[in-house]
């Protein structure tokens, strides 16, 4: 049965999500001692647009466990495509992909990804948890530090490979926060810096979705010549609102999504207190 194997994946996410961003236990832990449910709402991933390991790569898991899939978007500013994959089961968390449309950077950038991908080993994309295989490559801080100048996504995807890029709480799950300005409200009170990047909280109920996140924690990573601090997960929060036909909005908003990727842009963290 495909259901069995899809728990464990999702544990191994998490896991491994947990380990790289432990502020994620700490809100878990947090809104629990509230009497709050904690229900994921999505889990979101990043690739690059290499046919060996795009999003239909990183996909290929989820439609054996069942997963469909549901709307595409595009990001003009971060260049970037992403498509989002259901379960028929509505308590699976949706999947949310996008890759980095490499054709719209440099040479060097290009090249850079190039070098990466060409490490990776057939296998390692054939295996079954490949969504979860963390980085199959090695890289320099330097090569992390000249992607970054032209994409945070890029550098990012670089130092930390495949993994869960965050987990995002359904807020509509909650029994006695009724909104995301509260929620909001309770993180920063406890000490979690958010994401302000066009501004708390991202979206309105006019176009069916409000988002908000964390920034990224910084954790040590150990590159081929060094180990060097840099942003790593974040933790997302999403309050999804009824449509004019009476269903609740499943899908996700581009311009809401592009502020944020930012979550783990590297930045002077002392402005965002």
């Amino acid at each position: 049965m495909a259901q069995p194997q899809l728990q464990e994946l999702l544990e191994q996410l998490w896991g491994d999500y947990v380990r790289v961003n432990p502020q994620a236990r700490a809100i878990w832990n947090l809104l629990e001692s509230k009497g709050e449910q904690v229900m994921n709402d999505h889990i979101a991933f990043r690739t690059y647009d290499d046919s060996r390991i795009g999003i239909n790569a990183v996909a290929a898991t989820f439609i054996q466990l069942g997963y469909e899939p549901k709307d595409t978007y595009a990001f003009e500013q971060k260049k970037l495509s992403a498509r989002h994959f259901e379960h028929p089961d509505q308590r699976m968390p949706k999947v949310f992909i996008s890759e980095l449309q490499t054709a719209e950077f440099s040479d060097e950038l290009r090249d850079a990804v190039q070098g990466l991908v060409d490490q990776i080993k057939d296998e390692q994309i054939r295996r079954w948890d490949f969504p979860v295989l963390g980085r199959p490559w090695q890289v320099s801080h330097a090569t992390y530090e000249r992607m970054r100048q032209e994409s945070e996504y890029a550098a990012w995807l670089a130092a930390w490979g495949f993994r869960a890029n965050h987990f995002t709480i359904l807020v509509n799950a909650f029994k006695s926060i009724d909104s995301l300005e509260q929620l909001n409200e309770l993180l920063q009170d406890n000490g979690f810096a958010l994401n302000r990047s066009g501004g708390d909280i991202k979206g309105s109920p006019e176009v069916f979705l409000e988002q908000s996140s964390t920034l990224a924690s910084e954790v040590p990573v150990q590159f081929s010549d060094g180990t060097f601090t840099i942003p790593g997960c974040y933790y997302e929060f999403a309050r999804r609102h009824t449509m004019p036909d009476g269903k609740l909005f499943q899908g996700f908003v581009a311009r809401s999504a592009d502020r944020i990727f930012e979550s783990t842009d590297k930045r002077d963290r002392t402005q965002e207190k």
